[in-house]
């Protein structure tokens, strides 16, 4: 929402939703932390590095895209803010 005073112009924010594009740089910033995480157990597990990247790989996708929708329906609920 845009408010302008005279010779000012101030952005108010809705503290209680946030921008898609905010949650893409979150689905992002944790599936590389997550997607890293599930690489190194897997080459524990299987000792096979090519295979632990694979398994990260797909992870990587699957997951981000269900962080993403996971996100945008919990900001439609109002529980808890």
């Amino acid at each position: 929402m845009l408010i302008k005073d005279k010779d000012k112009t101030s952005y108010s924010v809705d503290s209680n939703s946030e921008k898609p594009v905010r949650s893409i740089v979150k689905s992002l910033s944790w599936r590389t932390i997550g997607t890293i995480d599930t690489i190194l157990i897997s080459w524990l597990v299987t000792g096979q590095l090519d295979l632990a990247f694979s398994i990260g790989s797909i992870e990587l996708v699957t997951k981000m895209l269900l962080y993403f929708f996971h996100e945008r329906i919990w900001n439609t609920i109002k529980w808890g803010r």
